[in-house]
Order: structure tokens, then sequence, then C-alpha cells
């Protein structure tokens, strides 16, 4: 599997062991040390998948995940010394697909870049409109709306939701969601979960602290009803 890849960091050894790596394994390599380029070099030549550091000299990495966000679907995999939860919710609230601490191993990284870049070259699962009260999704053509407006959902999102709905209301196994989602090599970040349910709610439900669509089965997993 080959692909284009950004890398945004300000480490240059970083920098350096990235591309060497991942040109190693076919991949053409783009790198950049600022927010300000990562967002014109995302706008200019988009890539396949984005490799993100947080701590950048210009602009919070997470104010440049934003941004990506509003305008692409570009997979993001997160690459950060920062080790707290709520740091990792964070991204993965703003959109990110995965999140990897420094210092890292170059073999899982590579991995999660791969299974990035694979997710987001894939469709989403052949699965039937879901029409509710509150919202509709219709997962051929991405389009979810609230209230009769539309609501931009992340490619992971669309993938959860995807799952769900195919399931016909029944619990879906945190696992089964996991690898849904994320991919194969996934299957115990539970908190993953949590996190995009949580973002779900407030973007579809009514009164996202008393879902009445998206519902946990503690300990057990998700289902979606209309």
């Amino acid at each position: 599997m080959t692909g284009r890849v950004l890398v945004i960091d300000d480490d240059p050894t970083i920098l350096r062991t990235l591309r060497i790596n991942l040109r190693a394994r076919a991949f053409d390599v783009e790198t950049v040390t600022n927010g300000r380029d990562a967002l014109n070099a995302v706008r200019d030549s988009p890539p396949d998948v984005v490799v993100l550091d947080l701590g950048l000299p210009d602009v919070d990495g997470l104010e440049v995940l934003r941004r990506i966000r509003r305008s692409s679907r570009v997979p993001v995999v997160v690459l950060s010394a920062r080790h707290e939860s709520d740091d990792k919710v964070e991204a993965l609230d703003e959109g990110a697909d995965d999140y990897v601490t420094k210092p890292f191993g170059m073999d899982e990284l590579m991995a999660r870049v791969r299974a990035a870049l694979r997710r987001g070259g894939e469709g989403l699962p052949s699965v039937p409109p879901f029409h509710c009260d509150d919202f509709a999704l219709d997962f051929d053509d991405r389009v979810c709306t609230v209230g009769g407006d539309p609501v931009h959902l992340t490619p992971t999102e669309w993938r959860l939701l995807a799952e769900l709905s195919r399931h016909d209301g029944r619990i879906v196994p945190h696992e089964t969601l996991l690898k849904a989602a994320w991919g194969p090599s996934y299957g115990r970040e539970s908190n993953y979960l949590r996190v995009y349910a949580n973002q779900l709610r407030r973007k579809v439900e009514p009164d996202p602290g008393h879902p009445v669509h998206l519902l946990t089965e503690p300990g057990v997993g998700y289902r979606l009803v209309p």
C-alpha cells in the first residue's frame, strides 16, 4: 500500500526519521515544521494521510486539526508528547482518527498510518438509509440532516453509524465497533468509543444528556434505534 503522507512536526530528528521510514515503505512524503505551512500544504496538495504533532511553534496542533476538518476528510494520525487522557480525548473530539504518543515504536506508527490510509480509501459498507423523528442518515451520499438541516459528520463518525445502523437496533459490541471504525488491530480502546458517542449525541440527539437513539449498553457496546 502506498500513498502521500504529510508529516507536520517541528523536531528535525523526528522529521528525518519519519521521512526515511515512510519512503522505505514506498510512501511519498512531504514534511513541514509549522501550522501555517501545514494548512497551505493540505489546501494546495491534498495528502492521503496526515501525521500531526500537537506542539507546533506557531499554531497549536489542535487548532490545525480544527482547520483541516473544516474542509477535508483526510485521515489524521496525531503524534504527540502529550500523554494525558484529556489531550487524547480532545484530539479525537476535534476529528483525529488516531493518537500515538511519543516516544513511539516505528513499526506501530507505520501500522497506524497504513490503517488510516486504508480507511481513507474505503467506502462505507452498503447500508440502507436510517430515519427517525430527529435525524436522517444517507450513507451512500454521506448526508446527515437534523431537523431538515445538514450536519457535518467526520469519516470516523460515519463508519461508526454505518456499523450501528447495519445491526438494526441490536447491541454492537465494543470490539466490533472499534474494528469497523479504526481497523482490525483495534479492540480494547473503548475510550475512543465514549468520545465519539458523546460527540455524535451532541450533533444528532435532541437532548444529548438523555439520548434516545444512540444508546449505551454498559460494559457491552452501543445500539442505534429509531
